[in-house]
């Protein structure tokens, strides 16, 4: 019983040891050598610091299946097991120019095979599998459970041709340092001059569960992607500040990784052939962000929104290049005229003339010579000149149309692309947009436009648009067949709607006769100086007799209703005096104008609500003197 528990635990601690959570990365080449024989590499990349020894062991030999794509589930075309090279993969840092070091070891597995493959019309695929990935990968969901394997696959188009595939140049970077800038050259060359893009891709995972599948185990395609963690995509596999990019023409990574972790990265470089894409080369790898921190760190900012693009310079030749490295004593800068050889400079923050238009890669290398150096290269695009400009035309009025006309250009490009900010909350993004502002105030606007060069600049003008309301006379009650004056506040000139018992309908005071009872209702439309058109209403009760009325609230918060507090009388002549106390007895308000009222306002300040009281002394038109008197409460 003894010897089968102990049997069984061996088991156990055999599978644990065999599981791939050692396995950092992968990737392929291979090479024509004659008569449809190709010879394949494959790299297997491994963390010799964590990896469990029995697991190391299981990786070697390693199982690696050929399919052809035109009859995938036909017979194996080819499996080996490979020849293998081991090697430690150097670090490319010393430890004394880092701080806070953490222990790094990256071995690499070297597997070559020779195949024939026939030409076919939809080529062949080589793939390697294994579980599971490394428990500790922050941008792969459910890793810690190794639910999540690994497929290494690479293809070969033979419909193309003879092709020998890209080939990485770098070794990956085993360790980065939190909040360091990364400049990290991911690119490839080719041997068949083929031209070269790259991209971030997907990761793959693996169909089965199986731990370290044999050659007849391994599935064929299509392979599904690794699942990622929320926050995290194939495009965006790391956090940073800015954000790690690749460039799609030089291959190289920049950004500054801002949170620790282990991340999956897989990179696609697409050979290109008279504008054919014949071939894609993977490389699938884990970055790992780690606490420490550089003892030398070459670094300029980043004045572009361009991915790892110091400046896109389109206003001259002369760029004026800004050094925010640390830990350096010198200084070496090379401005990336690959025709001289005299485009450098020592000076901490130097200015170069560029001697013409184009992409540069500008370097600099800090401490240059001595044990700890760094260095950062960015790109320099210079492209004069381009200038932002536009106008504008319109009403100056609220609720007006104004149309906006771009004046943007350049010389090597016309704007192509246009970010309009109308300083109302309101934008557009068409070249001659049309607006319309539905307030007063002074709006800042603002147009950004871009070419197809990468120049940006930034124009800014200012619209006033002024307030503008008119005002009448308030609401008023008038004795028939007695004449009364009312008045409208504000405007240039004014017409009156309709024309009716009126001496003049464009006065700002015309004078008004009422033959007949009843409810009369006027609109005045008034034009401003600067042509805004604002509209106004008034309504005029005719009665058969003498009538007296005061409000016995108001509230002048200026919404135009019930603003002042004034005498509203029908049938007196003449308004002998209207004054209003506070409760000390001071008078706050004095007039002897009929459509004359207080409101609110004691010594230029804003009366205090509460109860205030008044006193009016009237002649009618009899002739006799006619006093009232009462209380109002102020409300705010």
């Amino acid at each position: 019983m003894l010897k089968k528990i102990g049997l069984i635990l061996l088991l156990l601690v055999a599978s644990f040891c065999t599981k791939a959570s050692h396995i950092v990365g992968g990737e392929y080449t291979y090479t024509y050598i004659g008569n449809n024989n190709y010879r394949i590499i494959f790299y297997l990349y491994r963390d010799c610091v964590n990896g469990n020894p029995g697991a190391l062991t299981g990786d070697n030999p390693a199982s690696i299946r050929v399919f052809n794509r035109d009859n995938l589930f036909g017979p194996i075309v080819g499996d080996s097991s490979g020849s293998n090279l081991e090697l430690i993969v150097p670090t490319g840092f010393s430890n004394s120019c880092l701080i806070n070091p953490p222990p790094v070891c990256l071995n690499r597995l070297r597997f070559e095979f020779t195949i024939n493959l026939q030409p076919n019309a939809n080529g062949y695929l080589i793939a390697y599998q294994r579980c599971c990935r490394n428990e500790v990968v922050t941008n792969i969901l459910n890793a810690q459970g190794n639910q999540v394997g690994a497929t290494y696959f690479c293809e070969i188009n033979t419909q193309f041709g003879p092709n020998n595939s890209a080939i990485f140049k770098n070794y990956p970077p085993q360790i980065l340092c939190i909040n360091t800038p990364l400049t990290y050259d991911n690119s490839a060359t080719d041997s068949n001059g083929d031209s070269l893009s790259y991209e971030l891709c997907e990761a793959k995972d693996i169909e089965n569960n199986i731990i370290n599948p044999n050659y007849s185990e391994i599935t064929p395609p299509d392979y599904p992607n690794v699942p990622y963690s929320s926050g995290f995509t194939f495009a965006n596999p790391m956090l940073g500040n800015p954000t790690i990019t690749i460039d799609p023409v030089t291959g190289i990574f920049s950004g500054t990784p801002n949170i620790q972790g282990r991340y999956v990265v897989t990179v696609c470089c697409t050979e290109w052939r008279n504008g054919i894409a014949i071939n894609v080369n993977r490389r699938d790898f884990q970055f790992e962000v780690t606490n420490c921190s550089k003892a030398v760190v070459a670094k300029m900012p980043l004045l572009s929104l361009e991915p790892n693009t110091y400046i896109v310079q389109c206003k001259g030749l002369s760029v004026k290049f800004l050094n925010t490295s640390s830990g350096g004593f010198n200084y070496h800068w090379d401005f990336g005229v690959t025709t001289s050889a005299t485009d450098t400079s020592n000076l901490f923050q130097p200015t170069f003339t560029y001697p013409d238009t184009g992409t540069y890669i500008v370097k600099l290398v800090v401490n240059r010579g001595s044990t700890c150096a760094d260095s950062i290269e960015h790109k320099v695009k210079v492209y004069p000149t381009y200038n932002t400009d536009f106008n504008l035309a319109g009403i100056n009025c609220p609720n007006e149309n104004f149309t906006f006309t771009d004046l943007s250009n350049g010389t090597l490009a016309p704007p192509s692309i246009w970010n309009w900010n109308f300083g109302d909350d309101n934008v557009s993004n068409i070249a001659n947009p049309m607006h319309v502002y539905g307030k007063s105030g002074t709006f800042p606007v603002q147009l950004i436009s871009q070419n197809t060069f990468g120049c940006r600049d930034t124009a800014t003008k200012f619209i006033i648009i002024p307030f503008y309301k008119i005002k009448t006379a308030n609401d008023t009650i008038v004795v028939v067949n007695t004449a009364m004056q009312l008045y409208v506040t504000g405007a240039q000139t004014y017409k009156w709607y309709p024309n009716t018992f009126m001496d003049d309908d464009t006065k700002a005071q015309p004078n008004f006769f009422f033959p007949n009872t009843g409810t009369f209702k006027y609109m005045v439309v008034g034009l401003s100086q600067d042509g805004c058109i604002d509209t106004a209403y008034l309504k005029v009760t005719v009665v058969k007799e003498i009538q007296f009325f005061m409000p016995n609230a108001f509230s002048p918060n200026g919404d135009n209703t019930n603003d002042d507090f004034k005498v509203i009388s029908a049938g007196y002549s003449k308004l002998n005096a209207f004054r209003i106390y506070n409760r000390w007895g001071e008078q706050v308000f004095y007039t002897n104008r009929f459509l004359t009222g207080w409101d609110g306002f004691h010594k230029d300040k804003p009366a205090e609500p509460g109860v205030y009281y008044w006193y009016a002394e009237l002649v009618d038109i009899a002739g006799r003197t006619v006093r009232k008197k009462g209380d109002v409460t102020l409300v705010r």
